[in-house]
């Protein structure tokens, strides 16, 4: 085999081997949801006015991220699509309204984590403090990636200093 015919075979070899990759990332990758219909929104909105009353608790460097009146997005509609969780609403929205989201993922429990939104996270206004989330006035007891959402939802992200408490939603201390 001639140096011509060597480079030849070597890039069909490579163009077969990434094409082979390609497919199976496209085999394995997560089913995109549908698009949503005209009119499927829900409405998400993200506060955290909790702290205007604990700002003495909050870290010193954190006071000029928090909004005059608590409130980080106000009540926004959001397109829901079949399938989608309370997380995958927060993170549209945040996209939409450019606010920071930072998370983490734990695979085996299949489920998210909100550490930060808006660059507040979790105990920076005390030890009980982080992200709490409800969907229509209701508190859930499990992560926002585990929880789906329907058109006419009200999905609140609340920022609690007092373990819920302070949101009307807590375990008594």
């Amino acid at each position: 085999m001639t140096w011509g015919n060597k480079k030849n075979f070597l890039r069909r070899v490579l163009f077969t081997v990434t094409a082979v990759i390609v497919l199976l990332t496209a085999c394995h990758a997560k089913k995109a949801h549908a698009p949503a219909e005209t009119g499927n929104t829900c409405t998400v909105t993200i506060r955290c006015d909790t702290i205007l009353e604990n700002m003495e608790a909050l870290d010193s460097e954190k006071r000029d991220l928090i909004p005059a009146d608590g409130v980080i997005l106000p009540e926004t509609e959001v397109t829901v699509s079949d399938g989608d969780s309370a997380f995958d609403v927060l993170k549209r929205a945040c996209l939409a309204g450019r606010i920071h989201l930072e998370f983490s993922e734990a695979a085996f429990y299949d489920s998210v984590y909100i550490e930060g939104i808006a660059n507040i996270y979790e105990f920076d206004c005390g030890p009980l403090s982080g992200w709490m989330f409800c969907i229509n006035g209701e508190y859930k007891n499990y992560g926002c990636s585990a929880i789906l959402v329907s058109p006419g939802d009200r999905v609140d992200f609340n920022y609690t200093c007092d373990l819920g408490c302070d949101l009307g939603n807590g375990v008594s201390q």
